[in-house]
Formats: structure tokens, sequence, C-alpha cells
């Protein structure tokens, strides 16, 4: 898995309010309920974001980075992949997410993403124009494919994603990239993320890559002391690039 039950996301350089926040349940097209959590920004920026996490779905470390996006004014919201296999409830810390995880497919993962851009999209008066995705680990590379799946995705953002589990639909991508990526990353090589930016070019997606020299795959923690400027710069490339695809629109 990525984060630890202990780790939270650093907080970002911009630091506002949030509403609404909390537990919801989204349906996908295909009628799949499921797990989510949401918070809306106190101060619109027309931008939204869909939060898709590792392989353990709903963990509170994204619930809390939810909560973090709209302290920075983005609407967000983080959804959880086993609605499908493992109902509704609450997971225990035992919670066999392997099995699990398995049983997703790349529709139907794009399904629940589309019910969640469905639903940051629904905010009374001035509802966001402007929805990203954001994924970490397993949900990195899944964020990234989302670029070939979503109608109108501004952009897709990927935290230590693994390229092979997105090549077959590079060719489809619309949205523009951000990939994060640990230096010191365990899963891939830095080969294999070389390659991947080569074949992005060539298929003339727009991205942008940054490669954080020694942090490990899951940097992104705040109880990473050691790695807090590889975090702190992650926030300003997403905040940057989330504000480079955004247009802009007021809630009244």
């Amino acid at each position: 898995m990525c984060h630890t039950n202990a780790a939270r996301p650093p907080l970002p350089p911009i630091v506002g309010g949030s509403t609404d926040e909390g537990d919801l349940v989204l349906a996908a097209a295909d009628g799949n309920r499921f797990m989510a959590y949401a918070a809306r920004a106190a101060k619109a920026t027309g931008a939204g974001i869909v939060v898709m996490p590792d392989v353990r779905g709903l963990h509170p470390f994204y619930k809390d980075l939810a909560r973090r996006f709209a302290q920075a004014g983005v609407d967000a919201v983080a959804i959880d992949y086993f609605g499908r296999t493992a109902g509704l409830s609450e997971r225990p810390d035992d919670f066999d997410f392997r099995t699990h995880i398995g049983q997703t497919t790349p529709e139907t993962i794009a399904a629940d993403v589309a019910a969640g851009i469905a639903y940051v999209r629904s905010a009374a008066g001035g509802a966001p124009e402007s929805v990203f995705t954001v994924g970490f680990c397993f949900g990195g590379a899944q964020s990234w494919r989302q670029s070939a799946a979503q109608p109108d995705l501004a952009g897709s953002i990927g935290f230590y994603g693994i390229p092979s589990r997105v090549r077959d639909v590079i060719p489809q991508m619309q949205a523009p990239l951000l990939l994060l990526l640990a230096g010191n990353d365990q899963a891939t090589t830095q080969e294999d993320f070389a390659q991947f930016d080569r074949e992005l070019t060539q298929a003339g997606v727009p991205h942008q890559m940054a490669v954080y020299e020694g942090a490990p795959h899951s940097f992104f923690d705040r109880s990473f002391e050691q790695h807090k400027d590889a975090s702190a710069d992650a926030w300003r490339q997403m905040l940057a690039f989330i504000k480079e695809h955004t247009r802009q629109t007021s809630r009244v």
C-alpha cells in the first residue's frame, strides 16, 4: 500500500476555509453505489478535483486531503473503489484490499470517477467548470488514465503512478497531465518514467513532470519531516497546474 495508517497529507501553501464537509454516497451510471467524502471551498476559484486514493480506498488520509484542497480554494470529493465488491460499510484496519482491488477494472473506476466529477459540478451557484483528478500509487496511474476516459476533464495529476498501467490509453489522452514522481521509488524505475515522458511527448500529450530526487514512494506525508520540501513543492506544482488550466468562475 502507499501511505501508512498514521500518514496525513501536508498542508497546502494557501489555507482558507471550507464548507459542507462530510461523508456521502454517490451512484455511478451503472447503478454502483459507493462511499465518498466531499468538501467545498468557502471561496470558489472555479476549480474542482476528484481525489483517487491508493489501494485502500477511502482512507482518512484522502478525506483529509479533500479538506486541504477545499481550504486551498478547490472543491473536492474523495472516492472509494470498492462499492461493487465491499459495499458501503466502514473498512476495518485489516480490510483485505488486495482481494477487492483485484476486482476493479479501468472501466468501473472511470464510471465512479465520472460520478465524482458530476458531484463536484453540482454545487448551487457557480459550480466548478474545471474539474481535475489526482491520484496516488494505484490511483496515480488511474488518475492519468482519466485523461482518456473523461470528456471535458481539465487535467489529471498523479503521484508515483506506474506507466505500464497507462500506456494502452496514451493515444486517446486529451487532458493535460502532471506527473509527480519519487526519485527513490521502489515500485518502478526512473528509466521507465523517462520512457513514459518520451512516449507522451511523441503522442503530443501535454504534460509536466517533477522528479523529487531521493524521495521515497509515498513521500507526500506531513510526518516525513525530511521530505517536507518535496511535499511543499508538490503542493505548489498542483495548485499552479490547477490554476493554469482553470476557467475562472465566481460563486454567487
